[in-house]
């Protein structure tokens, strides 16, 4: 894995992981009973956005740390992850 490869791996994962953490904890503007004027009820009430982003970083970190040592590793070779498709065959 060169630089590239690792920068976007590391992309990849964030995106991944704040949209999984995203929808944690939503409370919409309906439920919380303070709808602003022009939005919709669902909208969410507080989204606590840096909180989120800061948490994707953090497991994203990780998730690339063991992405990074299972491929640098050897543990996964290009040729094994190239073979894959020879099992659904």
């Amino acid at each position: 894995m060169n630089l590239t490869g690792g920068v976007v791996l590391y992309v990849v994962l964030w995106f991944l992981t704040l949209f999984v953490i995203l929808p944690i904890g939503q409370v919409s503007q309906q439920d919380a009973g303070e709808v602003v004027p022009g939005t919709p009820p669902g909208a969410p009430h507080a989204p606590r956005l840096g909180r989120k982003m800061l948490l994707a970083t953090a497991i994203s970190a990780v998730l690339w740390g063991i992405c990074a040592w299972l491929i640098l590793g050897g543990i996964f070779t290009r040729e094994q992850i190239m073979q894959l498709d020879q099992l659904i065959r």
